[in-house]
């Protein structure tokens, strides 16, 4: 499996809309090789987003990315976007839910 963790900072007041955004994009059934796609509030950060995602594997992950549902999304994203506060590339060992 691959993980990765990533933390996205929104324009002041357009979190809510990045989460909609996200969220809407990750539907079940719209990422293959998907296994968990969490978005998340950053409780002490008004502004910042942290996903979690799961993939069989590093080459599911990079092929979602070429996904025209993808690639829509990360257009929309964008102009959301104040920057990215960094991600990390994880091996995920198991757990609930996986």
């Amino acid at each position: 499996m691959y993980g990765l963790q990533g933390k996205l900072i929104a324009k002041p007041g357009k979190r809510d809309a990045l989460i909609a955004l996200l969220l809407e994009g990750s539907r079940e059934g719209t990422l293959p090789g998907c296994r968990l796609y969490v978005v998340n509030e950053i409780a002490d950060e008004p502004d910042a987003i942290a996903v979690f995602e799961v993939w069989d594997d590093k080459a599911a992950h990079d092929a979602s990315l070429q996904l025209e549902s993808v690639r829509a999304v990360i257009t929309k994203a964008r102009p959301l976007l104040v920057g990215m506060g960094g991600s990390t590339a994880l091996r995920p060992i198991g757990g609930q839910g996986l």
